[in-house]
């Protein structure tokens, strides 16, 4: 953790947890006992949660791919129909090997891999990648959602420097959705911003991020925009997909076909 960063300590919600808290405080390095802490990183049945502190604080939020919105989403997102399915490139015959560079708490990546994408992710903040371990391991277990898990592989750190110092066939596919001052109107979205820009703030870094990834992509890179927000620094994307309230910019590199 970052000295700049909110103090957070972490819990266990039933005492059967202590071990598995031990394990989690030692490798994230977070205090179990800090009584002027902002945040508690808990334990309990629910898996791995985030919560913020202090009187009028919003509930939790964890990675959940079982149940809620994810749930939902599986069973009547709009399938291969979806903004971000036709924005990634897939077609009938056709799943790219995606990296979601910024994969924040996985659910762009789920939709994905629910589709039949092999995902890669990366994420840089070490809090918000272990709500995301924890998300997978209980995806993991469960017989209806395991086989979508499996299609994504987690890696914690900065995606600048993994792309860097990416080994083997490169993804076909880069998927960028730098922070941004979100302005969606939705009570969750509301609630996990409030969580996590003390943690994370803006992708001061976004122009180096695609400029990375322009770099490793063999066939196009894809950036998740706010509808009304300027592109990001650097070249300018081939063409936008537009929804409601977001856009995706695509910066293609070679045509995606059923054998490539």
């Amino acid at each position: 953790m970052t000295a700049s960063c909110p103090l957070v300590r972490i819990e266990a919600l039933a005492p059967h947890f202590a071990e598995l808290v031990g394990a989690w405080a030692s490798r994230l390095g977070l205090p179990m006992q800090a009584d002027e802490a902002e945040f508690a990183l808990q334990l309990g049945e629910a898996g791995l949660q985030l919560q913020l502190l202090g009187p009028h604080a919003p509930g939790p939020v964890r990675v959940d791919f079982v149940e809620g919105g994810a749930a939902h989403r599986r069973q009547f997102g709009g399938g291969s129909g979806q903004m971000i399915a036709k924005a990634v490139g897939i077609q009938p015959g056709i799943r790219p090997r995606v990296l979601d560079a910024t994969a924040g708490l996985g659910r762009d990546a789920f939709v994905l891999a629910t589709l039949g994408c092999e995902m890669v992710m990366f994420e840089r903040q070490p809090l918000i990648a272990a709500l995301l371990e924890d998300g997978l391991r209980r995806g993991f277990e469960d017989a209806e959602v395991r086989a979508i898990v499996e299609r994504m592989r987690l890696q914690q750190g900065n995606a600048i420097e993994l792309m860097g110092q990416w080994q083997g066939e490169p993804p076909q596919v880069i998927y960028l959705d730098p922070m941004f001052p979100h302005r969606e109107k939705s009570a969750l979205v509301k609630k996990e911003m409030r969580l996590f820009r003390p943690f994370v703030g803006d992708d001061l870094d976004a122009g180096a991020l695609l400029e990375q990834a322009l770099a490793l992509a063999s066939h196009r890179v894809v950036v998740k925009r706010p509808r009304k927000a300027p592109t990001i620094d650097g070249p300018k994307p081939g063409y936008s997909l537009e929804g409601k309230s977001s856009r995706y910019d695509i910066y293609p590199k070679k045509k995606l076909s059923a054998d490539s």
